[in-house]
């Protein structure tokens, strides 16, 4: 396995902590995406549809065709270019009719590709069953599939796919209007930034001892509107939302031991910590020989394995990390020995078992 190719590792590290909007980091409470479900059905394909055993493909074409005035048993046709799907979709907030959003495809039937294909006009509804948006359009996959029996090759999945402003909105988004009382719910948990966001509101817009905003928990921020914006909350929100606030994380260390990605903040600290780091490899190799008889012996020839087997252990290689190491110092002491990312893994782990790393440790 090349390390270098598939163990790629990303090092964040900010050497200044930079404000950020207000606009990444909160959201009106009520103002949320709701997901959007329909049924179809996706026509076109090019023998990649559903099979027979599919039957809900079926009856689905029979009852499309029986509403445009054909007449035919869903035992008397063919499958092959149709394919039942499902369709999703995000309703964003404040999303007006006439407006367009993406939908995603995906096969529930037996068909193989989706490549090609044109979604028919499928409602999409929300939780409690009303239409919000109707969906139809060709169908872009991701993947393909191409050869033959014994020679096909598959690229990504395509059995699932997008329609590009696929759907049209037909029923405003249930968001309700911002009025002189707002609650900002924060994207990430966290007391101080809830009062960091806080001041800076208060900073903006208070007038003499009367707030404008408080922290109510680390999840939540209320504000009354100053008198001012009363009647023009667009502009208060649109304020607002550009202002600036250091957000404050937990340090953090994730590590990815699939890909061998590790993603270290910049708020990790090393305590004074002393790191060894060796390697034991045992090779085994089997070459075969052929072992020839003699002239006129009546032997006959043979095929002898020759089995090696090879130890090396190298040596080991230490760093020393005095108090208040960063992240670059630990970088370079990782390098320094020679570690790979699957070994900078292993030596977090140990690191976090120690008690010398300052941060919290995620594994996904």
């Amino acid at each position: 396995m090349n390390q270098r190719v598939l163990a790629a590792w990303l090092l964040i590290a900010a050497t200044a902590q930079g404000a950020t909007r207000l606009k990444e980091l909160i959201a009106i409470q009520g103002a949320r995406d709701n997901q959007l479900l329909g049924y179809g059905l996706v026509v076109g394909l090019a023998g990649t549809g559903d099979r027979r055993q599919t039957v809900f493909s079926a009856q689905s074409l029979t009852n499309l065709l029986e509403r445009m005035g054909v007449s035919v048993p869903p035992t008397a046709i063919r499958v092959n270019n149709v394919a039942a799907v499902m369709v999703t979709a995000n309703l964003p907030p404040f999303a007006q009719p006439g407006m367009r959003v993406d939908v995603t495809v995906a096969a529930v039937g037996d068909a193989t590709n989706l490549q090609g294909g044109l979604l028919l006009l499928t409602s999409l509804r929300g939780p409690d069953g009303q239409v919000y948006a109707v969906a139809q359009g060709p169908v872009v996959t991701g993947g393909f599939v191409a050869g033959g029996l014994g020679t096909q090759q598959t690229v990504n999945h395509p059995t699932t796919g997008r329609v590009p402003n696929g759907a049209i909105i037909e029923r405003a988004a249930p968001s309700p209007a911002p009025g002189a009382k707002l609650r900002l719910q924060l994207r990430q948990a966290d007391f101080t930034t809830a009062v960091r966001i806080a001041e800076a509101i208060n900073k903006k817009f208070a007038s003499g001892s009367s707030l404008v905003a408080r922290a109510e928990n680390p999840a939540v921020v209320a504000v009354e509107a100053p008198a001012l914006f009363a009647e023009r909350m667009p502009e208060f929100l649109a304020e607002m939302e550009n202002l600036t606030v250091e957000a404050d994380r937990p340090a953090k260390v994730v590590v990815n031991e699939r890909t061998g990605t590790i993603v270290m903040g910049k708020e990790v600290r090393i305590s004074p910590v002393a790191i060894m780091h060796g390697s034991l490899t045992v090779e085994i190799q089997t070459s075969f020989s052929v072992s020839q008889p003699a002239p006129l012996s009546g032997g006959t020839t043979q095929v002898v394995p020759q089995v090696g087997v090879g130890v090396k252990e190298d040596k080991a290689r230490n760093v020393v990390l005095k108090q208040g190491a960063t992240v670059e110092e630990l970088v370079r002491a990782l390098s320094a020995i020679g570690s790979t990312p699957r070994d900078i893994i292993a030596i977090l782990q140990n690191l976090r078992a120690a008690g010398a790393l300052e941060a919290e440790l995620e594994v996904i």
